[in-house]
């Protein structure tokens, strides 16, 4: 792990949080799970977290934290029964150069079904029909270590159709919608609020060979531009709660429209209000699939569901 100095330590208090440094880590003492600790938290501009012995270290952007992050950081602690929230969190500037380093050593190559990936510099070899991505640590997060990534593209495996258009969105470092046409999609869209992660995902596009089939775009989930660049068959949308709730109506318009959708980022405990949302939209989830106390719903609309949970 990278280092950090005592100099560079900070108090969660510290209005010095917020100024124009690179990154924020956090790091946080306790045996709670990292995925856990981050749905309670439910913050939007988290970057990224991961988890070793009684420690959980979570990032920011500098510009997008402060101190009543730390705050919800408490209470989330609080929430989940840490006896001791106030003490538990200390708080780093981290610059590029040490992200960086921090994540080259954590990242190892998966498989996950037959798909591999794997940062350049660790090989893996490939069996018979498997696909490769090369992903190398970065800004943006989306290695495909993380259950909801897993859940997603296991799944993918299993629907994606050769004349599938693709909308990924909150796209991150890309992944899904490359997966989604290593596999065989006609064309994919992956749109992120976040320039940092759209560069991020082009240069991983240009190092693994993707042509005009796929495109990556500066947007926000809930608005329809860049979106209306695709005319969506499928639609993926690994995101947290907040976000999946406020881009319920955009996503059920895809789905009336015939759009399968798969929706991913949740806790075992916020299935109900995200199926009452969208259900009250004429959208429902037919298969559900739970890794780590995370899920990946699949959703239709009302005229297209087959069976399966829809009712």
């Amino acid at each position: 792990m990278a280092s950090t100095s005592k100099a560079d330590q900070i108090s969660p208090s510290d209005p010095a949080a917020v100024d124009t440094g690179d990154w924020i880590q956090v790091d946080v003492r306790t045996s709670l799970d990292a995925g856990e600790l981050l749905g309670v938290l439910n913050d939007p501009d988290v970057t990224g977290a991961w988890q070793e012995d009684d420690q959980v270290y979570l990032y920011w952007p500098a510009g997008r934290c402060g101190p009543d992050t730390w705050q919800d950081l408490k209470r989330a602690l609080t929430q989940l029964g840490h006896p001791d929230p106030d003490h538990a969190v200390t708080i780093n500037h981290l610059t590029n150069q040490d992200w960086n380093a921090q994540w080259s050593r954590l990242v190892e190559p998966i498989r996950i079904g037959g798909v591999v990936i794997r940062p350049s510099w660790k090989e893996l070899p490939l069996g018979p029909g498997e696909i490769e991505l090369i992903i190398d640590p970065k800004q943006a997060f989306g290695t495909g270590h993380h259950a909801t990534t897993q859940l997603l593209i296991e799944w993918l495996q299993q629907l994606v159709r050769p004349d599938d258009r693709v909308l990924d969105v909150g796209t991150g470092s890309g992944i899904l919608a490359m997966v989604a046409l290593r596999l065989g999609a006609a064309e994919a869209l992956g749109v992120d609020f976040d320039a940092v992660a759209v560069e991020c995902a082009r240069e991983y596009a240009q190092v693994n060979g993707f042509d005009g089939r796929l495109t990556l775009a500066v947007g926000h989930a809930q608005a329809r531009q860049p979106h209306e660049m695709i005319d969506p068959t499928l639609v993926l949308a690994n995101l947290d709660r907040q976000t999946l709730l406020a881009s319920a109506e955009m996503l059920c318009e895809y789905a009336a429209g015939g759009a399968r959708l798969l929706l991913s980022g949740l806790l075992v405990e916020q299935r109900a209000e995200i199926e009452a949302a969208y259900a009250s939209r004429g959208v429902y989830v037919k298969a559900i699939r739970e890794r780590d106390g995370w899920l990946a719903l699949e959703a239709t609309g009302m005229e297209t569901c087959d069976g399966g949970l829809c009712s």
